[in-house]
């Protein structure tokens, strides 16, 4: 059942659902007791069902990769860094049990790496085997620099950055993908010097592509990330390319096996209209008055169409 974004894809892919067009990762890999949902300190993902593919090893990296592939992954997703410990100062025990601690430490769960040099290596090393492109969740300078050098296609958050981070993105041509519209919420301290970073890399050149991390915040609200980064100070226009051909180049380019995010003769035929223009009000973002995605219409005057 983890590996149903590959299912759903298939599904919206031979019309037996409506749906976006989906590239997918299915499980993403990390090792052991690091993305693993759980409020105590439990190893091996017991307390609640494991979300990710667990590896250790740059082996065991090899055949992830090759059961990501098998179950039908489009994309190769590795965390770079996550939060390892998740209670470092346990209280007393309570009854009826209260959760969290009455004094926690100055960072109580902090990020950490998660895999080494050579695991990374490997997972970029064997997904390029399947021509599949390499994204990676990097919430440290460390784990950042660590990803970048290993060849990843793409980072995800990069809260904490440096202008030599940014000069090793534009040189191997790796592509940040900010998710502002979470760290509005998860990181509301620092929010405005995230902001700052974003711009930072825009005018050093790094290629950006818009992608909100949605569902750790409302879904519906996928817009809320474009207007983050108008509000960083990139351009409405550069913004809306970073949503299409972007998008496109997030999902692997040419490595996604088709072509999408701008009008040409051969590409898939996708567009929006909106009722205003957002380089003059950014609120006509949510203004989508029509929508069509590969030659179908789904929605006409602000109305959906073929949902039911």
């Amino acid at each position: 059942m983890q590996e149903f974004d590959a299912n759903l894809r298939d599904a919206i892919a031979r019309g037996l659902t409506p749906g976006p067009r989906l590239f997918v990762a299915t499980k993403v890999l990390a090792s052991t007791g690091s993305f693993e949902p759980r409020t105590e300190n439990c190893a091996g993902g017991h307390c609640l069902p494991a979300g990710a593919d667990a590896v250790d090893g740059v082996e065991q990296c090899r055949q992830a990769v090759r059961r990501r592939i098998a179950a039908g992954a489009d994309i190769i997703k590795f965390f770079a860094d996550y939060r390892r410990r998740i209670m470092r100062s346990p209280p007393a025990q309570q009854h009826p049990y209260i959760p969290s601690v009455l004094h926690p430490p100055k960072e109580p769960n902090p990020d950490y790496m998660v895999f080494s040099r050579d695991e990374m290596d490997m997972i970029v090393k064997e997904a390029a085997l399947a021509r599949a492109p390499v994204s990676a969740h990097c919430c440290t300078l460390e784990g950042a620099m660590a990803a970048i050098e290993a060849g990843v296609n793409t980072l995800e958050h990069a809260y904490f950055t440096s202008d030599e981070m940014f000069t090793r993105m534009v040189e191997k041509g790796i592509i940040l993908v900010p998710t502002l519209a979470v760290a509005e919420k998860l990181h509301a301290a620092r929010f405005p010097q995230i902001l700052k970073q974003v711009k930072r890399a825009h005018e050093m050149g790094v290629r950006l592509a818009c992608g909100g991390d949605t569902g750790t915040y409302p879904h519906g609200e996928n817009v809320r990330e474009l207007e983050l980064m108008i509000e960083a100070g990139i351009p409405a226009h550069h913004v809306l390319e970073s949503c299409t051909v972007g998008g496109w180049e997030a999902c692997g380019g040419e490595l996604s096996g088709r072509r999408f995010g701008w009008i040409e003769q051969g590409l898939q035929a996708d567009i929006i209209a909106l009722d205003g223009d957002p380089q003059q009000d950014i609120t006509a973002l949510r203004l989508v008055n029509f929508v069509m995605k590969d030659a179908i219409v789904w929605k006409m005057n602000s109305e959906a169409r073929g949902m039911q």
